[in-house]
């Protein structure tokens, strides 16, 4: 008897230390409400965003922190990163999409944030993109196809629409749901920025 109340008073404790821990999490204050809520992909499950961009240092060394962070996500939560757009970085937006679009997406992401941040050289011609495809296997002819795809081309109008509807003013940026953005201007650092995600996550499978 005696360990099964010590057992329910240590769930009980947890619980209320949870409970604490969310509630020192703000709207406002450690995350955003977005003005209006914006469509998820996937209406049965949690939707988290990552936006980056590839030219982003800061990105660059979130990169592995939420690489980790994303193995560790529940089954109900559908997690993807999207290029944040504000219009300037359509090349980093377009070359993602047709990474995406041949099928080299998982290896070449780490590759391009290596070109930029490690090599020093942004992949803003042809030529270059060119050389880089062939790295990961991708002729001339099939790069040139998905560059200049339709489908290609409406993915970053859609990032570009995207971004402007969650208000992001800066990269990187998570959003959740849709419905609440967060980044280091408002949690602080990287680690508690995915710490705010969680409670939001948890904020969003209780309302479920």
């Amino acid at each position: 008897m005696k360990a099964l109340l010590t057992s329910l008073l240590t769930a009980t404790l947890l619980v209320m230390s949870q409970l604490v821990s969310a509630e020192s999490f703000v709207a406002g204050k450690d995350y955003q409400e977005v003005p209006y809520a914006v469509p998820t992909r996937d209406e049965n499950k949690i939707e988290v965003i990552e936006l980056f961009w590839y030219g982003c240092g800061h990105c660059f060394k979130f990169e592995p922190m939420v690489h980790a962070w994303s193995k560790t996500v529940a089954d109900d939560v559908d997690f993807y990163q999207q290029p944040g757009d504000f219009g300037g970085w359509a090349t980093e937006t377009q070359l993602h999409y047709a990474m995406e679009a041949l099928g080299v997406l998982e290896k070449g992401r780490d590759m391009v944030f290596n070109e930029y941040h490690v090599v020093r050289s942004k992949l803003r011609s042809d030529e270059k993109r060119i050389a880089f495809f062939k790295l990961l296997g991708v002729s001339e002819e099939d790069y040139t196809k998905a560059w200049n795809s339709f489908s290609v081309q409406s993915k970053v109008n859609m990032a570009q629409s995207r971004t402007r509807s969650y208000r992001v003013t800066g990269v990187p940026a998570m959003v959740v749901n849709g419905k609440y953005r967060v980044d280091t201007r408002s949690a602080g650092s990287f680690e508690r920025m995915l710490k705010v995600v969680d409670f939001l996550i948890e904020k969003e499978r209780a309302a479920k």
